[in-house]
């Protein structure tokens, strides 16, 4: 293994860590409704859990509801129990075929806990940045101490890893910020 391809795979697990804050950040209610809000949410139906999005069509017909059509209408009573006991802090109506959920304004106090949310992931995330850093830097150092590169390539290859590491810490901010703005829109 060489450095570059340390910083390869480095860089493929920083770039997974970013999507996956993009796609955590994207269940995290703003004020607009989204199907992203409701699509990984577990659902206990036939003996197991699984996702809202295999069980039903969500689609979005208003910037403040969402529309869940169940393929199997037997399953809308546990799709409706597990969005009230969601997070989501929704009230799922039921007319027997599809179930509405009218997103309410967010109040100033909960827009503050999003935010607070959104503050918690995104230092979750640069945490894992910073790990990945360190399991990069560990390569390289066992590279050295093997006896395959210089130490000159180890120091010019520990700084490539920093350089790697900030690039995406500030990308990971930047999705932060963006999310907190969404969010703070009224």
């Amino acid at each position: 293994m060489t450095i570059s391809d340390i910083q390869r795979e480095t860089e493929g697990k920083m770039k997974k860590t970013v999507e996956s804050l993009r796609h955590h950040l994207s269940g995290i209610r703003t004020g607009r409704a989204s199907p992203a809000l409701v699509e990984d949410l577990q659902v206990e139906v036939y003996g197991s859990m699984m996702p809202l999005n295999q069980l039903a069509g969500i689609g979005v017909p208003e910037a403040k509801q969402i529309l869940i059509q169940p393929y199997d209408t037997s399953t809308l009573k546990a799709i409706e129990k597990a969005i009230q006991n969601s997070e989501l802090g929704l009230n799922p109506s039921n007319d027997g075929r599809i179930i509405r959920l009218v997103l309410p304004p967010l109040t100033q106090e909960r827009r503050k806990d999003l935010v607070k949310q959104v503050k918690g992931r995104v230092e979750e995330s640069k945490i894992a940045m910073r790990n990945l850093r360190r399991d990069g830097l560990e390569e390289v150092k066992k590279l050295m101490s093997d006896k395959q590169i210089s130490e000159d390539e180890q120091r010019r290859g520990q700084e490539k890893l920093q350089q790697l590491t900030d690039s995406y810490i500030k990308e990971l901010d930047g999705v932060g910020v963006t999310k907190e703005q969404e969010i703070l829109e009224v």
